[in-house]
């Protein structure tokens, strides 16, 4: 099922409605006015209709509610519930531009449009994953499952919805466990495993991909799961003419004391009672120009933010592109690690 199957033009008729509600068979449509979302109609509004009015040469603009529910991209995690207080079975969810970037179904279904966004993935999946031991004593730290699939398969699997289908995989740690487990499964995508012999880090390991990668590409590390529209982030990306854009996640983080401030003469300057700090941190995604991998020195080991400030220092274009708290999961903790299976299950 895709977004446009919802969608029907308000100029359409009645009939016409009534027909899409059979194929969809959700008990609602989405009206749309020059690519814009005004209104929602139901099977219950088109009865309602007939036995009130009895005409069936209406137009869907004659019947649908003009004042319908909906959710903004920022609240999409509220959806859930949202749709439980009103009793909906499926809920669009808007931009700032009132157009509908997915459909949330009340099975936790999210349908969202076809992308088409074909660039590479590069995924550095060779690290020993200490901090997640003794999990990773037995499992490389990608194919840690949350849920019922890897995590580095759920981070492919939503890339992939946006278009993506060659993935370059560099691996280390417990390598061959890695390749013979997705030599095993159906995929709609393409992996080429990249083998590092010693560890490189995030940012070295890119070296073995020179001559490989000659477009844009995003980078992501293996234990992180960005819920964001990768089409905008590229888009910024190139109209802000970047070599590097970083995403960057909005972090909310309550000091559970009181905070004090000593001034010059040793006496208090300031109290704060469990003061909040907002600030945005590096998720372990970005989108790169291929400039980058070429001119990286080979077999050297460093961070990709080690990179990152190498750039800054010439001069070239650094971004960022803001994500909020929810959009970011990272299991890189064991603590995330159970705070990102319980949101996947719970789509959330």
């Amino acid at each position: 099922m895709e977004v446009r199957e919802f969608l029907i033009d308000e100029e359409a008729t009645m009939i016409e409605a009534m027909q899409q509600l059979d194929k969809v068979a959700k008990k609602v449509l989405f009206v749309m006015q020059d690519g814009r979302f005004v209104a929602a109609i139901t099977d219950g509004d088109i009865r309602r209709w007939i036995l009130k009015k009895g005409n069936l040469e209406a137009k869907v603009k004659d019947i649908a509610n003009y004042t319908p529910k909906y959710l903004p991209e920022e609240d999409r995690d509220k959806a859930r519930s949202f749709m439980r207080a009103h009793a909906i079975e499926a809920l669009p969810i808007l931009n700032k531009e009132n157009s509908i970037v997915s459909v949330v179904l009340w099975n936790n279904e999210e349908i969202e449009p076809k992308r088409n966004l074909e660039i590479p993935v590069v995924i550095m999946a060779g690290g020993l994953g200490t901090r997640l031991y003794p999990y990773t004593k037995i499992l490389p730290k990608p194919l840690i499952p949350i849920g019922e699939i890897p995590i580095v398969e759920h981070i492919m699997n939503r890339f992939n919805q946006y278009g993506m289908r060659q993935f370059y995989l560099v691996v280390n740690h417990k390598k061959n466990m890695i390749k013979a487990y997705f030599n095993e499964i159906e995929k709609a995508y393409h992996i080429d495993y990249v083998d590092e012999d010693k560890p490189l880090g995030t940012g070295g390991g890119l070296s073995l991909l020179k001559g490989k990668i000659a477009s844009t590409f995003i980078l992501s590390n293996c234990d992180i799961l960005i819920k964001e529209d990768y089409e905008k982030i590229f888009q910024y990306h190139k109209k802000e003419n970047n070599l590097i854009t970083m995403v960057c996640s909005l972090k909310n983080i309550r000091i559970p004391y009181g905070v004090i401030e000593i001034g010059e003469t040793g006496e208090i300057e300031r109290m704060r009672e469990k003061p909040e700090l907002s600030f945005f941190t590096n998720t372990g995604m970005y989108i790169v120009e291929p400039k980058v991998i070429e001119e990286l020195e080979e077999d050297r080991a460093m961070g990709f933010p080690d990179i990152i400030e190498h750039y800054r220092a010439l001069g070239e274009r650094i971004g960022i592109y803001p994500i909020s708290q929810n959009s970011w999961m990272d299991m890189g903790q064991l603590d995330e690690m159970e705070e990102m299976r319980r949101r996947l299950e719970n789509n959330e």
